[in-house]
């Protein structure tokens, strides 16, 4: 069973293509219009051993809020209907991960219950000409579309590129673990007989 998705998306603010595999090589093909959003999902990608190919078009001469937003449904959409009926995956997932002097946690529980925290703080409030309060944007889109509980944990760090990419790692990391099939598991990993 291949476990991909292929979501469309256009509103009067953006026109997105994205394909998703999870059970990929680590390789994507991305344009987003975002250089570090499209950093920081390179790095996603390779770090869940994920495919992913996006051509996004959006209102950046206004600024990047809509395009990272938008990818972040597109994305969360694509990795529900990848994950189809999610027997046998193993449902959670949990990653460190260190940038020089910065440390992210992920935690996700594909559970088909949306919910997301962030705690901890982002030094700058941009990086480059990135706002990054539009970390929290994508991270909470992805998690509501995807149907899953997302917890980022910054436990510390001063160079807030340093710990974007640490949370972006991470949340590669963890969902590449909670997406795993386990041959042990027989149907969900749930007491309620489904997710």
């Amino acid at each position: 069973m291949e476990r991909q998705s292929t979501i469309s998306r256009t509103t009067n603010e953006t026109d997105i293509q994205l394909a998703f595999s999870i059970d990929g090589e680590g390789v994507s093909d991305l344009n987003t219009g975002v250089p570090f959003l499209s950093h920081m999902l390179d790095l996603f990608t390779k770090h869940g051993q994920f495919n992913l190919s996006i051509q996004a078009k959006g209102d950046i001469e206004i600024d990047d809020h809509h395009t990272t937003e938008d990818i972040g449904i597109c994305l969360g959409q694509a990795l529900k209907e990848a994950l189809g009926d999610k027997k046998g995956i193993k449902r959670y997932g949990n990653a460190f991960v260190p940038m020089d002097e910065a440390m992210a946690q992920v935690v996700i529980d594909l559970s088909n219950r949306p919910h997301f925290e962030l705690r901890g703080e982002l030094p700058s409030q941009t990086v480059g000409t990135f706002d990054t309060e539009l970390v929290h944007e994508f991270l909470w889109k992805l998690a509501l579309e995807a149907r899953m509980n997302l917890h980022v944990i910054i436990h510390y760090g001063r160079n807030t590129h340093h710990i974007i990419e640490a949370v972006f790692k991470a949340l590669g990391r963890a969902l590449d673990e909670a997406t795993m099939i386990d041959p042990r598991i027989n149907g969900v990993p749930s007491t309620k007989g489904m997710l």
